[in-house]
């Protein structure tokens, strides 16, 4: 089978560094899940690995894998089962690919105005900004001041290497997060062991999936739709004119994704513009960068299973804060060019109703309203 994008592949430093620019958002949500809810870390951790070596051989640019964000938050605020997250994750994947394959997609890609995707990204980087200040200002195993002054440091050396590929930025916060845990909580390094797993079936119920559909699933599939396909086909045309992800191709990646993986237990996943972001504002230009991450947290899984639990839960989250609002201000930066004033009237409308009502679907559907409303006073007047 012909693998077109391997040839462009970069294993240096930069593309190392570019891999790890996702961490913030992975890392909190994957420990938290697995402590609350029983969602098995391993099968996380190696499915998501999986799916990041597919999804570089597969698209060829830094396409990150990601839980699912509204699954997540509906699961850790009412309690969901491991097999419920699962489900819905399924249902999702399902009508994504569905979507995807009746051509549906690419003519909702097509036909979006750039005005509402642009007030859309921005709401998305505001949301990744928001969220790493509240990382910084709720570091658990720091105080509140601990947590602050290493958050300055943490931005400083991103500002400070936010050009360098020899001495790339999120490498720097990665192992200095790391010594961090080591001195602060040594035992939770202690707790790491040789412990080799290695996936076992654990499908979902019909129960699973009956109650799975109207708790989890319906909330979100619109942000799926909007973030994980339109949002990051957009993105990857302003990163990557060159190669640029087709909308179809996408869905079906979602859609395969979670289907192969759920009926092992792993998490439910998407792509997102948030990550692609981050990915590309710490480095990474290239699939070789999530290939690495793919194959390092595939080799973690299998080797240290759920032992890993421990360090990933009192990695400083003031250090991935910080990793998040960079990569919010990478995406903030990819949505600069809305267009006209009207335009600009449409994506602030997006953006102010996205977070005021903190519904991307219904932020988007009302600057959709607007954009529309526009068109039509604009034909009457000409008419």
């Amino acid at each position: 089978m012909k693998l077109p994008f391997v040839s462009r592949m970069r294993f240096d430093r930069g593309e190392l560094a570019g891999s790890l620019g996702d961490l913030g958002t992975f890392l909190p949500l994957v420990v938290a899940l697995s402590a609350q809810c029983g969602l098995s870390f391993p099968a996380a951790l190696f499915f998501a690995g999986l799916f990041n070596v597919v999804t570089a051989l597969g698209f060829g640019i830094p396409m990150a894998v990601q839980p699912m964000k509204a699954i997540a938050a509906i699961a850790l605020a009412e309690g969901l089962g491991a097999s419920e997250i699962v489900a819905a994750g399924m249902w999702v994947s399902g009508a994504v690919a569905l979507l995807g394959l009746s051509g549906a997609l690419g003519w909702i890609q097509r036909n979006i105005p750039t005005a509402v995707v642009r007030g859309l990204q921005l709401a998305l980087a505001l949301t990744l900004a928001m969220r790493g200040l509240r990382g910084i200002s709720n570091d658990g195993p720091w105080d509140a001041s601990h947590g602050v002054a290493l958050a300055l440091a943490a931005g400083l050396c991103v500002v400070a290497l936010r050009e360098s590929r020899r001495v790339p930025a999120a490498l720097v916060l990665f192992l200095a997060g790391l010594g961090l845990v080591a001195w602060r909580d040594p035992q939770a390094f202690c707790a790491v062991e040789l412990s080799p797993w290695w996936p076992t079936l654990a499908v979902p119920s019909l129960a699973d999936f009956d109650r799975a559909l109207w708790s989890a699933a319906l909330p979100q599939l619109p942000l799926t739709l909007l973030n994980s396909v339109v949002a990051v086909c957009a993105l990857s045309v302003d990163l990557f004119p060159e190669h640029p992800a087709p909308p179809r191709k996408v869905a079906l990646s979602v859609g395969i994704m979670n289907l192969v993986a759920g009926p092992f237990g792993a998490l439910p996943m998407c792509h997102g513009a948030g990550g692609l972001a981050g990915q590309y504002r710490f480095g990474a230009r290239t699939g070789g960068s999530i290939l690495m991450l793919g194959l390092a947290k595939m080799a973690l899984a299998v080797l240290f299973g759920a032992s890993l639990v421990a360090a990933c839960s009192v990695f400083p989250a003031s250090i991935l804060g910080v990793m998040l609002i960079a990569s919010g201000l990478e995406l903030g930066h990819a949505a600069r060019d809305v267009g006209a004033p009207r335009a600009h009237a449409v994506a602030l409308l997006t953006v102010a109703a996205c977070l005021a009502l903190d519904d991307f679907a219904l932020g988007f559907l009302i600057g959709l309203g607007l954009e529309l409303a526009l068109r039509f006073a604009t034909r009457g007047e000409a008419s």
